[in-house]
């Protein structure tokens, strides 16, 4: 159903779809309305068989949701930037664990000097924390990875971040088509966790490892995030011929078969600089865009294959490391 809907409200509802049967959030701008919103859907019962837990800190959601989702429940959080740092801790035992957690993050700068707009050094503080991140180009794209994000989390047991850009997208209004939830199951079948938390079945998770096995026990969570290279683009196939549109998967391209010039975007930064670069096309440069969706795994040699060609590559970012 098409509607003009808030960006964070489109997620919201979207969520729902996925039938998640644990939400734990703490608030924080610009994230708010997406918890608010599923909050609300559960309150009234749209969103039946799941339980909103209200946590004190962000740290907390993020615990909560490592226990949850240990025991078998499909888990979905929010956060923000200084949130997402709270979350630190939990955010590398969520991945070391292997456990299929989504969580969307309103990317916002973090501080000092406060700042409660739009950057990606949220996102980029946990690049290598061992969470798949996926970045939207707009709010349709936004609504569409959560989807896609849960499928994905499961199917390999890793955790993923659904980044869309605060209050760019997370405040704005565009026409977004939700999905019948019909669909929705169609595409995303029950959760069916490989391990389960179990009284009845005593066992433990996140047990010490020593010297002699810890570097392998990292390098299979690399791997899983490998596996995700091939992964990826097959979801968002099967969900373009389920729903009838193009979202998520790897890179997205504009106009780059002949340009000479190609700028490399993440996040809602893309629909500007394509706007742009329809102008400069009508003044004869050959100019593209390359928009990032998969940020971790680093589609490294499909964005090579895409680059190779030109004589310009144009790096817009929104992270500035110092120093």
């Amino acid at each position: 159903m098409l509607k003009q809907i808030e960006g964070s409200h489109a997620v919201a509802e979207t969520i729902a779809l996925c039938r998640p049967e644990v939400i734990c959030a703490y608030p924080i701008s610009p994230q708010t309305h997406i918890v608010e919103g599923v909050g609300d859907l559960v309150k009234k019962g749209d969103l039946k068989n799941c339980e909103f837990i209200n946590v004190e800190s962000e740290f907390a959601a993020l615990s909560v949701a490592i226990g949850s989702s240990a025991a078998g429940a499909r888990t979905y959080t929010a956060t923000a930037s200084q949130g997402l740092l709270f979350m630190a801790e939990a955010v590398y035992n969520a991945a070391g664990l292997g456990l299929p957690i989504v969580m969307t993050i309103g990317n916002r700068a973090i501080g000092a000097p406060i700042n409660i707009w739009n950057d990606h050094t949220d996102s980029m503080s946990m690049r290598d924390a061992g969470w798949i991140q996926l970045f939207a180009e707009t709010n349709q794209e936004a609504a569409d990875l959560h989807i896609q994000a849960f499928k994905l989390a499961e199917e390999l047991s890793v955790p993923v971040m659904v980044c869309m850009d605060g209050f760019i997208l997370t405040h704005a209004y565009e026409r977004v088509d939700i999905p019948e939830q019909a669909t929705v199951d169609k595409y995303l079948p029950p959760f069916e966790p490989r391990q389960v938390l179990d009284p009845a079945n005593p066992y433990s998770i996140g047990a010490m490892v020593g010297p002699e096995a810890f570097t392998e026990v990292r390098y299979l969570a690399h791997d899983r995030q490998i596996c995700a290279l091939e992964v990826i683009p097959r979801i968002a196939d099967e969900f373009k011929a389920l729903f009838g549109r193009d979202s998520g998967g790897l890179i997205h391209t504009y106009l780059t078969e002949d340009a000479e010039t190609i700028v490399v975007t993440l996040g809602s930064v893309a629909g500007t600089v394509k706007d742009t670069v329809d102008l400069m096309r009508k003044n004869g440069t050959r100019i593209g865009v390359v928009s990032i969706c998969s940020f971790r795994p680093f589609p490294k040699d499909q964005i090579r294959a895409v680059l190779e060609q030109a004589k310009r590559v144009v790096v817009l970012e929104k992270s500035f490391a110092l120093g």
